[in-house]
């Protein structure tokens, strides 16, 4: 992975180096940039390739769960292509347009034979002090509509309340801000209290965090959560 990221930086570089370039090789203004970062939530499919516009790859073999950092992307409409690894499969071919300055995550989401991209705005600004925010994304083509929980570690689910009700797949919160420190986050299917994820999770004051639920690897249960740092 780590390689991956460091071909995508270089890509980055490059294609902001030519671009800032005119014909007479002149230095103009930098290039207006947003950030991208590249999760690969498909439970199903083989590791992958993705592909900025016509350029050479600038992610290779990213497995199942795994994801890039924030890194700069020219802004505007820019093509995006996720493929095989190694191969010209494309298993997703879709137009992202990107505003200066703003933040995206994309996701690779669904099985194989229905993925496709989620794309996300992320809001990078900071919480108030001594808050946290963090953001539900439901990736987990196995399970239907879901709600989340947010509690005290051991807080029983009968006497408590979802933050989050019959959350769809490919749905995605906004950023909830709550205080810093250490919760219990649980995920069950909606109007039940079975429990399909459940993770503990101390929270310091300002972070921002990006929680992704995905199917196993393959497909189906068990469910488990990707946490992405968005800030801090």
């Amino acid at each position: 992975m780590f390689t991956a990221i460091r071909k995508l930086a270089l890509v980055g570089v490059a294609v902001l180096g030519l671009a800032a370039c005119d014909d007479d090789d002149d230095v103009t203004a930098p290039v207006a940039t947003a950030q991208v970062r590249v999760v690969h939530a498909s439970p199903n499919a083989p590791n992958v390739d993705v592909l900025v516009d016509d350029a050479a790859p600038a992610l290779t073999n990213v497995p199942f769960r795994a994801f890039s950092p924030f890194l700069d992307v020219p802004s505007g409409s820019r093509r995006l292509r996720v493929r095989a690894t190694g191969t010209t499969t494309t298993v997703i071919d879709a137009n992202v347009d990107l505003t200066t300055g703003s933040a995206y995550t994309v996701l690779a989401t669904g099985l194989l034979a229905g993925i496709q991209p989620l794309v996300l705005t992320d809001d990078l600004t900071l919480p108030a002090a001594g808050q946290v925010k963090v953001r539900v994304v439901h990736g987990a083509p196995a399970a239907a509509g879901v709600d989340v929980y947010v509690t005290a570690p051991g807080a029983s689910l009968a006497t408590s309340t979802p933050v989050l009700t019959n959350v769809p797949f490919r749905g995605a919160s906004g950023y909830l801000t709550i205080p810093a420190g250490q919760y219990q986050i649980r995920v069950t299917p909606t109007g039940t209290t079975t429990v399909a994820i459940d993770a503990t999770v101390t929270f310091t004051a300002g972070q921002i965090r990006t929680i992704v639920a995905t199917d196993a690897v393959g497909g189906g249960a068990p469910l488990a959560p990707v946490v992405l740092t968005d800030r801090n």
